[in-house]
């Protein structure tokens, strides 16, 4: 058995799924504290009580961390999505363009936000935020291809052509667009989808039966 030095304080061993957590939460909360660029492994060691080393047994790279940790907040976006798309009424489009945009808003900041939103890591390398963005605009499309549209194309005609890519340019524009202009209203940004994507009106007092019955 080995003893611990005297005077020294004792080393705490935890699993390493436990441990791996750990690090992964202080990197989020460094993250939105101090941006990506400027969070060492040296600070998320001190954040956790660890040595470097062990946050380098982990993630031998600061790369493969910051990967990790963007994964899981798209996999939050889009898991986000599919408990809407699973929750919302069938047919009535009118409230599913308001829910997107509420949804749009909860995942992406404005600029000049205030406060610090764990939710949000600041990515502040040009390079990466677009990296990352491309990344999660293409998970988000394929969940929408296959539940929402999928929904939508049983019941309407769709009226765009390249669906996949009009949904990218759009996601991507309205990330753009609330990041840099976050006051712009959802009436706005609703009105936007609508046009782009050619949305069927519908009266969601309307049963949809009596809406299909009258296409």
């Amino acid at each position: 058995m080995v003893s611990e030095p005297q005077g020294s304080t004792p080393r705490v061993v935890k699993a390493p799924g436990v441990r791996r957590e750990e690090i992964v939460a202080a990197a989020r909360v460094l993250f939105a504290e101090q941006g990506v660029t400027s969070t060492t492994f040296n600070d998320i060691a001190r954040r956790v009580g660890i040595t470097r080393g062990l946050v380098y047994h982990y993630f031998p790279e600061k790369s493969a961390l910051v990967d990790y940790v963007l994964e899981e907040r798209t996999a939050e976006f889009v898991r986000d999505l599919r408990v809407w798309d699973e929750a919302r009424e069938v047919g009535d489009i009118d409230q599913a363009v308001v829910d997107c945009i509420a949804l749009l808003r909860r995942h992406v900041p404005g600029r000049g936000r205030s406060g610090v939103d764990t939710l949000h890591p600041r990515i502040d390398d040009a390079e990466l935020h677009m990296r990352f963005v491309d990344r999660a605009v293409d998970a988000l499309v394929d969940t929408i291809i296959t539940t929402t549209v999928a929904d939508y194309a049983a019941r309407h005609r769709i009226e765009i052509d390249h669906v996949r890519e009009t949904f990218f340019v759009l996601i991507h524009g309205l990330i753009g667009l609330v990041r840099s202009h976050p006051d712009v209203p959802d009436a706005v940004l609703g009105d936007l989808v609508r046009q782009t994507l050619r949305l069927v009106p519908n009266d969601p007092a309307t049963p949809l039966h009596t809406q299909l019955e009258g296409e």
